[in-house]
């Protein structure tokens, strides 16, 4: 059968051989300031196991939430002349000297769950509004249209930005909904952080009915506020995040307060920029400069689950 291949054939599969090649063996510095985040730590182990299949020898760096060690580690990157930078979990803004330094120096950065940026070759995401929309929607209606409730946030990181804006235009549109507290979590230890906060928080509103609902940026400040109010046997409030962490996605079985999340596909965000950076390593250029992974809400309707 070899010799009924074509010599255009041949050079075909010798191209990809080539293509391949050029693509293999590159060191490629992964680094963020939070892979405690269960999905940041996720996206991260999805991106490795893609690297490894690509032949690449990834280094991950981690400054559990110090930003400036963070712009000092992107710097290191470029001055050991990494093939490529993966920002994952953070606004390259946040970094723009470093990463503008990384662009002149013919180093591609990319970024995962992250934001667009003018020297970010890709950044791979979930439409983090839509996002926003669709959980909001969600709780608003899981407590009638009306009620008192309280945000979770964390403005740093732009999807959570993003889904804070779909907030503050369903509260305008919905004038019988009042924000009656919020809190700007601390990242990282941001489960007991919520936790404390809500604890107050609970303290400040006492009384069925204070409370109606929490919104929660995230899963894990949602996971925080329900210990929270399992704690202080508080009834009649619900929660609903972002991520699908799959605590979240155990408590909303668990029939209590947490009723829904919508479920981002991480490991996809991560082959997606693998597959996207492998052709940027073979000389061509990314799809767009942007490029989302699905996403899917999950209550307990979605997972066959009934409470009493």
């Amino acid at each position: 059968m070899h010799k009924l291949l074509t010599s255009l054939a041949l050079a075909g599969l010798m191209a990809g051989v080539a293509t391949g090649a050029m693509a293999a063996g590159e060191k490629i510095s992964v680094l963020t300031p939070y892979l405690s985040a269960v999905a940041t730590g996720q996206m991260i182990e999805a991106f490795k196991a893609d690297a490894a299949k690509y032949g690449w020898t990834v280094d991950v760096v981690d400054t559990a939430g110090d930003m400036g060690a963070f712009a000092s580690r992107v710097e290191d990157a470029t001055t050991k002349k990494s093939n490529a930078i993966v920002l994952v979990s953070v606004d390259a803004k946040q970094v723009q000297a470093q990463v503008d330094a990384a662009k002149v120096a013919g180093i591609p950065v990319f970024s995962i769950d992250g934001a667009k940026n003018a020297s970010v070759a890709l950044n791979v995401t979930s439409d983090n509004f839509a996002m926003g929309q669709l959980m909001t929607k969600f709780l608003f209606d899981t407590i009638g249209g009306k009620g008192n409730i309280v945000r979770f946030f964390y403005s740093a990181h732009p999807g959570v930005h993003a889904r804070e804006l779909a907030l503050d235009a369903a509260l305008k549109a919905n004038p019988d909904i009042h924000q009656v507290a919020d809190h700007y979590v601390a990242v990282p230890g941001q489960v007991d952080d919520s936790r404390a906060a809500m604890d107050a928080i609970l303290l400040a509103h006492p009384g069925d009915g204070a409370i109606n609902a929490v919104w929660a940026g995230w899963d894990e400040p949602g996971i925080g506020a329900e210990l929270a109010i399992d704690a202080a046997a508080r009834k009649g409030i619900v929660i609903a995040g972002i991520d699908g962490n799959p605590q979240a996605i155990e408590l909303i079985k668990k029939c209590g307060p947490y009723v829904g999340t919508v479920r981002q596909g991480f490991s996809q965000m991560a082959d997606i920029a693998a597959e996207q950076l492998n052709k940027v390593m073979a000389g061509g250029t990314p799809d767009k400069d942007e490029l989302y992974a699905p996403a899917e809400l999950i209550t307990r309707e979605t997972l066959g689950v009934k409470c009493n």
